[in-house]
């Protein structure tokens, strides 16, 4: 779900009057954040820990404003706080992977232009560039004997052309040739129509030289990949069933000789089995998987077996979260591994007999836009965890932990946004009108609310909804949260029903029955806040994107108590997504279970489109042109469905735009300054009209 190419902060930049709410503008300080202030912020990523625990090698996120991109360079940390730059440059450094003996530091630059491999002598400080590739190379891994590293590469096939033109005179300039397309799969959100070819396995020289390509077939290798302790072999995972395309999660583990090419399958269910790593001792591996039963969620359990292959055993059986990403303790006898939980990320040790143990947590603060869980943890020999630390007003910095309290590094953003006034974030519980389900909400207050509140101000409200669907908001930095309330809105958002992190049976109440009850979540979450008062009833504002944009027009098809919407990246109509998305067969077989001429009337009863009939609120969409996975066509059949109703409507296009809209920060702030502008422009705050 990234972006590419263009934006639009030149129109924000030329009618800076017209995107900026008149109302909020008024009522707020000089010092809260605002939408440049995007390019101020940094996060951190990517990190790998020493053995000895007492350094934290990073990759550092900045927002390069002069050509609104994303870039990083790595630094180090050490335990005592000192941050010392390994590169620099105005390019992507990123990957940090230290050798075995912790002398040299590979990772992946844009240097050169393109995507290559490199490696730092930390010794010497010396640097080189050990690869020209033709593809972007990924999943670094070192050999245990640090004389080889491994890494995956897309290799391009030949393009099918069946017909080829003849007659062509010398000189003459005709079109491009057409592109014949065959394949079940043939094109994915971030990266449009793919070309021919495969992701394939590769190895490399420490010492440089020409790679050489272990792995080939029109199958996709890659993911995780784990040597074996002579560094002989190599394990990673792979989907090779010849109707891949129809079976997109169906992946396999796989043992290949680096020597002779022979290959071994490991594993043979249905269902992805991923993530491989062998112990430190070499005779197991640890796996991540789950059955496959065509739901819209199972949970993701660890998995042990012999190097070897044979039966594996699971060591989460009764573990009811999704294991995110493990790591193998230095005496082989346990892992640790990465959940979450109730909106929050943990990383736990959990020994191969025994009960687990919370290690870590406040994990997160990498998604950055918007406050979706998750983060990134490694461990030292001595047990020491270094993760991204997640605090609800910072993005992601750099803690250890070895104990019971966390030892925070970094404070990446103390420059940016120390003096700000940000947004106090605080939890809010409630109960389901439907069926009193227990829901967990968080409140963005704007600055200043509480000596509003004593002066009995109201406050709009504005409620965001996360996409997923199956997904969860936490505790954690959101940009776009922020910038909302520093506008003057109260920002909730909520994990309804259908969200994970609250066990198989929640996550699959919304499933083949998405939209439903989850409605009745969202508008009990409002009433909620309204009921701890000064909230104003006539200023609710209703937004999300992706699901949440889905839930968003669902909503405004089911209710008229808010004054304005906005639709980000939403299904419509779920016939004709599942026939236009790019992972149709996993959206139809998961999602709904049959084909949608096979249940036309399953598909329409949750379209927000079937209910388009009874949108009376101001709505405008926005959605990325060159979003693949929920197709701006979508967009385009409610627009023009709520035109043809005569409610007032809009429609934002974010140029060269894929799903997640803001790779590129002006995105983001393009993003936002619609959808405030759109809800202040629909605002009757009586208080600052008469300041106008």
């Amino acid at each position: 779900m990234n972006l590419i190419k263009h934006s639009i902060a030149l129109a924000i930049l030329a009618a800076p009057i017209a995107l900026t709410p008149r109302f909020a503008m008024a009522e707020t300080a000089q010092n809260t954040l605002k939408l440049e202030d995007v390019f101020t912020l940094e996060y951190a990523s990517g990190l790998d820990i020493t053995h000895d625990g007492e350094t934290v090698y990073f990759v550092r996120n900045y927002m390069d404003i002069q050509h609104d991109k994303k870039r990083g360079n790595i630094w180090k940390v050490d335990k005592n706080k000192v941050m010392t730059p390994v590169t620099n440059g105005l390019h992507a450094d990123y990957s940090p992977t230290l050798s075995p003996d912790e002398s040299k530091l590979a990772y992946i630059s844009t240097a050169s232009g393109s995507a290559q491999i490199h490696i730092k002598w930390l010794d010497s400080g010396q640097t080189g560039q050990m690869t020209h590739l033709t593809g972007a190379p990924s999943n670094l891994s070192w050999s245990p004997d640090g004389k080889m590293l491994a890494f995956s590469q897309f290799v391009k096939g030949k393009p099918k052309s069946p017909v080829s033109l003849s007659g062509k005179p010398e000189g003459a300039k005709w079109a491009d040739s057409a592109i014949f397309i065959d394949d079940l799969f043939y094109r994915a959100d971030g990266a449009g129509y793919l070309p021919a070819g495969n992701s394939q396995i590769f190895v490399l020289s420490a010492d440089g030289g020409t790679p050489r390509q272990l792995t080939e077939g029109e199958f996709d290798h890659g993911g995780n990949i784990s040597w074996s302790r002579d560094s002989k072999s190599i394990v990673f995972s792979a989907n090779r069933r010849q109707d891949s395309d129809l079976e997109l999660t169906d992946d396999n583990l796989y043992k290949i000789d680096v020597a002779t090419g022979n290959m071994l399958a490991l594993t043979d269910r249905l269902g992805p089995d991923n993530s491989p790593s062998i112990s430190p001792d070499g005779k197991l591996i640890a796996y991540l998987g789950y059955d496959e039963k065509y739901s819209n969620y199972e949970n993701t359990q660890l998995y042990v077996m012999d190097v070897n292959g044979g039966v594996s055993r699971s060591l989460t059986p009764q573990f009811d979260r999704s294991v995110g990403s493990i790591k193998w303790a230095s005496d082989s006898k346990g892992l640790y591994m990465s959940y979450d939980d109730k909106g929050e990320t943990y990383v736990a040790y959990q020994p191969l007999n025994g009960q687990r143990k919370i290690v870590a947590q406040k994990v997160g603060g990498l998604a950055f836009g918007r406050p979706y869980s998750g983060g990134e943890f490694d461990v030292a020999n001595n047990g020491t965890v270094a993760f991204t630390y997640s605090n609800p007003q910072r993005p992601a910095d750099i803690a250890i932990q070895k104990g019971d309290k966390p030892h925070i590094l970094t404070q990446l953003n103390e420059d940016a946004l120390a003096h700000k006034d940000i947004a106090t974030i605080k939890p809010l519980n409630l109960k389901s009108s439907y069926d009193d389900l227990p829901i967990q909400a968080w409140v963005a207050y704007p600055p200043g609310f509480e000596q509003g509140k004593k002066q009995g101000k109201r406050y709009p409200l504005i409620l965001e909804i996360h996409g997923g669907p199956v997904a969860n908001y936490g505790p954690h930095f959101s940009t776009e949260i922020q910038l909302m309330a520093a506008k003057g809105y109260v920002v909730v958002y909520a994990n309804p029903r259908g969200s994970d992190s609250y066990g198989k049976e929640f996550a699959q109440t919304i499933d083949k029955n998405y939209p439903s009850q989850d409605y009745d979540d969202l508008m009990s979450t409002v009433d909620a806040v309204i009921a701890q008062g000064a909230i104003d009833e006539g200023n609710l504002f209703v937004t999300g994107g992706s699901g949440g944009g889905t839930l968003t027009a669902w909503i405004v098809g089911h209710t008229e108590r808010f004054a304005a919407a906005v639709v980000a990246k939403p299904v419509i109509n779920w016939y004709s997504f599942v026939l236009t998305s790019d992972f149709y067969p996993f959206f139809y077989k998961n999602w709904f279970g049959k084909k949608p001429w096979e249940a036309q009337d399953l598909y329409m009863k949750h379209s927000p489109i079937s209910y388009v009939g009874n949108v009376t609120t101001p709505t405008m969409l926005l959605t990325g042109e060159s979003d693949h996975r929920t197709p701006i066509s979508e967009t385009e059949q409610y627009y023009q469905a709520l035109k043809l109703q005569g409610v007032e409507s809009a429609m934002v296009r974010i140029p060269g735009a894929s799903h997640g809209i803001y790779a590129r920060p002006s995105n983001l702030m393009s993003k936002v300054g619609y959808i405030l502008w759109w809800f202040d422009e629909h605002r009757s705050d009586a208080e600052s009209s008469n300041n106008k």
